[in-house]
């Protein structure tokens, strides 16, 4: 916690706004409001792309997800892993269905790489609050450039490969954590949806890629079938991880660690405005009056504290961390249970399943593309409706597709015409889930939590993705498979079924957080007890201001008389002692 020194009693009436100056280290200046709409800085264009580019870390997870799909149906990888000769052209019907990865071999495979990420992303938040948030991510390309040098390396067997898999999820799962948390720290927070929302366009996009590169290289007879698609990640990690070493560490993690200074410099190079603006310093100064409210309400004097400081509050209260880390991480299982990761890991043999597709590989290309070009719409849905009515209405068109594609192939399975009409609802399938829950959900889990529980609960949280995710990837090849579960369409039926629980769940549980800073999320999810009723909550005060100053423009020292215990402001948020923003130069550079 940062440590705080005597009120400096300078302050006067600016603008719409009272504001108190005090002096910070380096003399730089803190300046705090009672404007809700004066918390964060005008941003510039370089400020807004420096913000988007973060969301680069999506290509990662869309194309380490995707190429798999791809090389799990080409005929040079199935006769390395099962020894069985390619069929030729007057092959049987009998000789073409037997040639294909067992169950066990497309589930250890697919899966291995989720079980890295979810402790990969548990790992990277404890990595995230001692490191910092960007060399965090740095760190998960080199680990996930490790892995891919073990599968390139890979030939006969599934050792290397499964080996290379599940350190590649390590690096994912630093990544796919931290880069959330990373840009809802930066972003802007009217745009802020849709920047977040950038990573997920990015998720697609990898997925779009792995289809073309499998697609170009699925009728090589040679390794280079499948080692060209993995080696191609190699250029994902040296752009992010090099890009990242020219941006800015998150200022609210400098505020967590006590360095205002440095969080004085990187707001201004995030905000694109002069470190001594009076905007830097009113956002700076809402930022560190909320760190000093939360820390005072989550104490955390151990690293086993801080941990358990995720799950302190209680279920009765709306509010508690208990409650957010449960809606954190139930949110992302629940984009899960959307099931479209089924098109995208095993789309490709299941096209081939169905028998009356010609080219499996063009299919699995066509819906990677659909969900490429249907994200970008939420960039502006997003903000415009707001986060609830997106993961609402995006469950009920899922949930709808997915009935009656299920219906059409158990009434009509081996018809021509069925099939187009399932492929056909298959695409609008992913088009809600790709425009509504894709971003949604990595949307809601970066604004949720407040600061000293930040990492660690979109890690929590990012983990719970990566766990159902692995959990899906295991059983869907004995649900599906002719060896097996031999579900085939009827598949659908499972997935719609949980799409109806993301319905409900989505109306009764999810916060309505559009247009508030991280700060003001944390007053609405405190103040507001029904998550129904979010949407109507409107910011009335600042922290800032209740930590130094009243609306009659007076400082607790002022008012107070001798022998008197000085309380800090009226609302909710004030903190019971005498308490300003002066913060003395050793404890703002104190790590």
């Amino acid at each position: 916690m940062l440590e705080l020194g005597p009120v400096i009693p300078a302050i006067f009436r600016h603008s719409d706004a009272y504001k108190q100056y005090t002096n910070m280290p380096g003399g730089a200046v803190v300046t705090t409001t009672f404007n809700p709409e004066r918390v964060e800085a005008p941003v510039t264009i370089k400020a807004y792309l420096l913000c988007v580019f973060a969301s680069f870390g999506g290509i990662f997870f869309g194309y380490d997800s995707g190429y798999m799909n791809g090389v799990l149906g080409m005929n040079y990888f199935i006769s390395l892993h099962t020894g069985l000769p390619i069929p030729g052209a007057n092959a049987t019907a009998a000789e073409t269905a037997a040639f294909a990865l067992q169950a066990w071999q497309k589930s250890l495979i697919t899966s291995v790489l989720s079980a890295g990420t979810f402790f990969g992303a548990i790992i990277a938040g404890d990595l995230a609050d001692y490191f910092g948030r960007r060399i965090t991510i740095i760190s998960g390309c080199i680990v996930f450039t490790v892995g891919c040098i073990l599968q390139v390396a890979s030939s006969t067997g599934l050792g290397l490969i499964v080996a290379g898999r599940l350190i590649s999820g390590f690096g994912v799962g630093f990544i796919s954590a931290i880069i959330i948390l990373y840009m809802s720290e930066i972003a802007p927070r009217k745009v802020r949806g849709a920047i977040v929302s950038g990573y997920q366009f990015c998720v697609t996009i990898g997925l779009l890629l792995a289809s073309c590169v499998c697609y170009a290289t699925e009728n090589r007879s040679d390794s280079g079938s499948y080692r060209i698609p993995i080696a191609i990640q190699f250029l994902w990690a040296l752009v992010l991880g090099t890009g990242l070493t020219f941006l800015p560490e998150s200022p609210r993690w400098y505020v967590k660690k006590g360095r205002v200074d440095a969080a004085t410099r990187s707001l201004s190079r995030i905000r694109g405005q002069p470190g001594d603006s009076i905007y830097i310093q009113e956002e700076l100064a809402e930022i560190l009056a909320n760190n000093e409210y939360e820390q005072e309400m989550i104490p955390t004097t151990n690293y086993f504290n801080s941990w358990l400081a995720c799950f302190t509050g209680g279920l009765r209260n709306p509010g508690s961390n208990l409650r957010r880390t449960i809606l954190g991480t139930s949110l992302q299982m629940m984009q899960q249970w959307t099931g479209v990761n089924f098109i995208f890991y095993f789309g490709t043999t299941f096209f081939q399943s169905l028998g009356t597709i010609s080219n499996p590989f063009l299919m699995s290309l066509i819906t990677t593309l659909v969900n490429v070009c249907s994200t970008p719409l939420s960039f502006w849905t997003i903000e415009r409706f707001g986060r609830r009515p997106l993961l609402i209405w995006g469950a009920l068109g899922m949930l709808i597709c997915e009935f009656i594609c299920a219906i059409i192939g158990v009434t009509k399975g081996s018809d021509p015409s069925a099939v187009k009409a399932q492929i056909s609802l298959i695409c609008i399938y992913i088009f809600f889930f790709a425009s509504t829950w894709g971003p949604g959900a990595w949307v809601s889990i970066g604004e949720i939590f407040p600061l000293p529980i930040r990492s660690r609960g979109v890690a929590l949280s990012t983990a719970s993705n990566w766990l159902w995710n692995c959990i899906i990837t295991v059983i869907t090849p004995y649900m599906v498979s002719t060896d097996e579960g031999n579900l085939g369409s009827r598949v659908f039926f499972v997935w719609g079924s949980t799409c109806i629980l993301c319905f409900f769940y989505a109306y009764f549980l999810v916060w309505e957080t559009k247009g508030l800073t991280l700060e003001q999320v944390d007053r609405m999810m405190e103040e507001v007890r029904n998550p129904i009723k979010s949407a109507g909550w409107k910011p009335h005060s600042t922290f800032a201001a209740g930590m130094g100053l009243d609306m009659t423009g007076k400082t607790p020292s002022e008012k107070v008389h001798p022998g008197e215990n000085p309380h800090m402001g009226t609302g909710p948020h004030a903190l019971q002692e005498e308490v300003a923003l002066y913060v003395s130069p050793a404890a703002a550079n104190q790590v």
